[in-house]
């Protein structure tokens, strides 16, 4: 059986060696990004029931923010986030300047009733404005979520941790639905419609936390026994402001 190393401060990490924690920063990156490229911007429905398609996959980067935390230790998860955050910006400044490229006239032809410019200016014109609105959004709600799994770890020596994860999740995510929506959609959408699609997404990204616990476990048991370490941030340094791991 593998040994987990009981780690109390970030510092005795700095000659371990990872084997997965590249690949958790990568698989967190491409979540963010995806979710707010291709996901934030569509309202679906099932059975009149209305919520931001968005729920179905965003939910995976607080699970990898839940994993990074409880196996790696708050700061360096941070510096995941800080990378992630890095990333969406990125790929919103990319969204805006290849839709405001002049177009090729042979290229920007109508179809169906729409130029091809205009369809992609529809899918990905308002990128910028929902990745600002996220980036803000996830600085608060994945530090939130972060700090709480950290020190509700050090009140309960490391006990209950599908309590901790979803008591984490639920503050985090509340913090990243108020600062989201009405950033992302005020004026764009109807009012009511925002706070419906903030308050269903809210319960639903809750929800589906609850729902993935038992994978979640799974997932942080596997990577604790892979990498040998169980880290409790007892003299961790917790501003967001920094990239420090």
């Amino acid at each position: 059986m593998a040994t987990i190393e009981k780690i109390d401060h970030a510092d005795a990490l700095s000659a371990h060696r990872f084997r997965y924690f590249e690949f958790m920063m990568a698989a967190s990156c491409v979540v963010l990004v995806c979710s707010n490229i291709i996901g934030a911007g569509k309202v679906a429905s099932v059975f009149g029931f209305s919520f931001g398609a968005g729920v179905l996959f965003f939910p995976l980067s607080y699970i990898a923010g839940d994993v990074l935390t409880e196996v790696y230790g708050y700061a360096r998860a941070r510096r995941v986030f800080w990378a992630s955050v890095a990333a969406a910006v990125f790929a919103a400044a990319m969204a805006a300047f290849i839709t405001a490229v002049p177009p090729a006239p042979d290229w920007n032809v109508d179809v169906g009733g729409i130029t091809r410019q205009d369809a992609f200016a529809l899918n990905f014109a308002q990128a910028p404005r929902i990745v600002a609105a996220s980036v803000l959004a996830i600085w608060a709600g994945e530090f939130v979520n972060a700090f709480v799994l950290a020190k509700m770890k050090l009140a309960s020596g490391g006990r209950n941790l599908w309590m901790r994860m979803i008591g984490s999740t639920a503050a985090g995510q509340a913090v990243d639905k108020i600062i989201f929506y009405p950033l992302a959609f005020a004026g764009v959408w109807d009012t009511s419609l925002v706070l419906k699609v903030m308050a269903t997404n809210y319960l639903l990204q809750v929800a589906w936390e609850a729902l993935l616990t038992p994978v979640t476990y799974r997932i942080i048991g596997f990577m604790k026994r892979a990498e040998g370490v169980d880290v409790y941030d007892k003299e961790t340094d917790f501003t967001p402001f920094s990239v420090k791991s």
